[in-house]
């Protein structure tokens, strides 16, 4: 029997039992388009339909049912027979390439990764930057993880939503003893907002901002642009200004007070979702999927954490991104 009829029955077995075809996708790693493929290809090897569609999902037919029946014992021993045979060369060693925006990988990424190492000290992570807002299928290439602020739509890569950040206005102590707390929104105005500009030449400079059901926007200006927010959170620490950060790509300064956050009781409307990019093949691999783990685990405890040091205010609106004065072209929140 070929690799691909067993992948088809493992992905068969699963939708049968996930009662979808997303379900089985999930349960393999895998994309739903592939499971479909699959399982499609196996239904016209057969010569029969092996599911129904309803309202509620999948309904196996009768012949699915019998070819369920007699499958699954099968695949539990090949299953079984693999991971036996596997069981040698199960320890988690090599390369994973990862690519992150610097910022966050500097701040978060590079101390997860030292105490990563002393749990699998035979795995190397090569860490690379990620600069671009709007990622294409290039920056996946030759990559095992990409860490992005943001869900892009990439239909080869399985995306795996970690933390929702949220956006917080922060300034040194020292520029806020000099220069006074903004209280509300519109009073960034009378205070240099440092700004971000994307490698395509956007800048962000329109932030939108929620309480109890009211929504604020408000145009910030300031003598420095960047596409470096590395540049701008060293302006910033040096009391220069004021910008905005993802609350966890900055952790380690809020925590040690050298970053103060303002207007906490406004919530900063759109904040990016961090999620986590790959292909499904390399899931498999015992060292990435270590790696993603670790990650993952260490993200949940600083969102908590963020809550809970840093409650902010309800949302008062939607936003569906960061906008730009008029005449910019928008683009997506990184």
């Amino acid at each position: 029997m070929g690799l691909d009829r067993l992948r088809a029955l493992e992905y068969f077995v699963a939708a049968a039992q996930g009662g979808s075809f997303s379900a089985a996708a999930r349960t393999c790693a895998v994309t739903v388009p592939a499971v479909m493929k699959s399982i499609a290809a196996l239904e016209a090897s057969l010569g029969a339909r092996l599911f129904d569609r309803s309202t509620h999902g999948l309904v196996l037919t009768s012949v699915g049912e019998s070819f369920l029946d007699d499958s699954r014992p099968a695949l539990d021993s090949l299953s079984r027979a693999y991971e036996a045979a596997t069981a040698s060369n199960r320890r988690e060693s090599g390369t994973v390439i990862v690519r992150a925006p610097q910022l966050f990988s500097r701040l978060i990424l590079v101390p997860a990764f030292h105490r990563f190492h002393s749990a699998h000290p035979a795995i190397q992570v090569d860490l690379r930057p990620l600069e671009a807002l709007q990622i294409t299928n290039s920056d996946g290439a030759g990559v095992d993880l990409l860490f992005a602020l943001g869900i892009p739509e990439l239909v080869d890569l399985v995306q795996r939503p970690l933390a929702q950040t949220r956006l917080l206005v922060c300034a040194s102590p020292e520029y806020l003893a000099r220069h006074g707390r903004p209280q509300k929104p519109r009073d960034l105005n009378e205070h240099p907002c440092l700004q971000v500009r994307s490698p395509e030449g956007t800048v962000i400079d329109l932030w939108h901002f929620g309480r109890d059901g009211i929504t604020e926007n408000v145009a910030v200006s300031g003598y420095l642009v960047s596409e470096s927010r590395d540049v701008i959170l060293e302006a910033v620490l040096q009391g220069h200004g004021i910008s905005r950060f993802a609350d966890l790509s900055v952790w380690p300064h809020l925590v040690s007070g050298r970053l103060e956050p303002v207007l906490l009781d406004w919530s900063s409307l759109g904040p990016p979702v961090l999620s986590a990019l790959y292909r499904a093949p390399s899931l498999r691999q015992p060292r990435v999927r270590a790696v993603l783990d670790h990650v993952a685990g260490m993200v949940r405890d600083l969102e908590a954490q963020c809550r809970a040091r840093f409650p902010q205010a309800p949302p008062g609106g939607k936003s569906s991104g960061v906008q730009l004065r008029p005449g910019r072209m928008s683009k997506r929140v990184s």
